[in-house]
């Protein structure tokens, strides 16, 4: 360990959102854990990282769909981190996974079947320790199903349902939870998407609030807060006036 810091774990490191989060982490002394299904396209990453922060970075394959190799995934870590943030997802395309079950399929394994059953190893592992925070990135499409995006949503939606009983579940045992709610992002996954600015997060803004987040053991984070009330919103619409709605 470095000064004392415990090592932070980025799953899907490859993305955004993750290397934005690993430089906040670096930057206050934490050793870096990288895991992404092609490690060897984060070397540069890991020579920053460590050159800009003097931290250690180690590089390690992670496959969120095979999860019969998520434990074995786990036991080679150089050590048990102190922090791990589940940064996996896909969003795919609502049209494909319509017409396609098996793309269908894809989308929530990723969005859900995989991330939690990482996250389950790693809490047992942090449980059995007695410390440790666990974030997971969810999303604000899981408030309610809509015919935009209504796949992607629901496997959001069970993730966030996973994140909340996990949390529940680990109270007494010194491991915390926390669920990230980041609404729109500017990242590669939503290039060429014409968002909102105002409603728009960047990655950086990401890391920062989850930063936040371990440091105060918060439970779930709106990154942008007005996500909370259009979403609140979005709920209460009556079912027979939003069934008329294009959302």
């Amino acid at each position: 360990m470095s000064a004392g810091k415990g090592a932070v774990l980025l799953l899907g490191a490859g993305s955004d959102m993750a290397r934005a989060t690993a430089r906040a982490f670096a930057a206050e002394g934490h050793p870096i854990q990288l895991a992404a299904r092609h490690p060897e396209r984060l070397t540069e990453d890991r020579a920053d990282l460590e050159t800009r922060y003097g931290v250690p970075v180690s590089l390690h394959a992670f496959d969120a769909l095979d999860t019969a190799a998520h434990a074995a995934f786990l036991s080679r870590l150089p050590e048990l981190p102190q922090v791990a943030v589940c940064a996996v997802g896909y969003m795919g395309d609502q049209a494909e996974s319509v017409a396609d079950p098996g793309k269908a399929a894809l989308v929530l394994r990723s969005n859900f079947e995989g991330p939690a059953s990482i996250l389950a190893h790693l809490a047992n592992a942090m449980a059995a320790r007695g410390s440790g925070v666990i974030v997971g990135i969810s999303s604000v499409a899981g408030e309610r199903g809509r015919q935009s995006n209504y796949v992607y949503g629901s496997a959001k939606a069970g993730f966030t349902a996973f994140l909340d009983g996990m949390r529940h579940r680990l109270a007494p045992t010194g491991v915390h939870v926390v669920t990230v709610k980041p609404g729109f992002v500017a990242t590669a996954m939503t290039e060429g998407l014409d968002l909102p600015e105002k409603l728009t997060a960047q990655p950086d803004e990401v890391a920062a609030a989850i930063l936040t987040a371990v440091a105060r053991r918060r439970n779930t984070v709106w990154v942008r807060p007005v996500w909370r009330w259009i979403m609140a919103i979005i709920r209460a619409v009556p079912e027979p006036v939003f069934k008329r709605t294009k959302l």
